[in-house]
């Protein structure tokens, strides 16, 4: 789901929950939605949309107006060097 179509959810009041997620050394956010369940958030051209930190991550969702969000670290590797793609 891209930043547009999240934003017009948001504003409807049908997000659920948002859960940021540690993955490697990478952060990426799951947003749970009243019908679809868990969707994650794309850029624009349809990719996941990563961080870098956790700050970077809460400042996104704040933006977005949301000020609650759960925390999975359970795949976090903050010391992980991404992969060549």
């Amino acid at each position: 789901m891209d930043e547009k179509s999240l934003r017009l959810l948001i504003e409807a009041g049908s997000v659920k929950q948002m859960r940021i997620i540690g993955d490697g050394a990478l952060f990426h956010v799951d947003v749970v939605t009243a019908k679809k369940g868990a969707v994650t958030a794309l850029t624009a051209k349809g990719a996941v949309k990563t961080w870098a930190t956790l700050d970077a991550t809460a400042k996104w969702i704040r933006s977005l107006g949301i000020g609650t969000a759960q925390l999975d670290v359970t795949r976090w590797h903050p010391g992980q060097r991404g992969l060549p793609i």
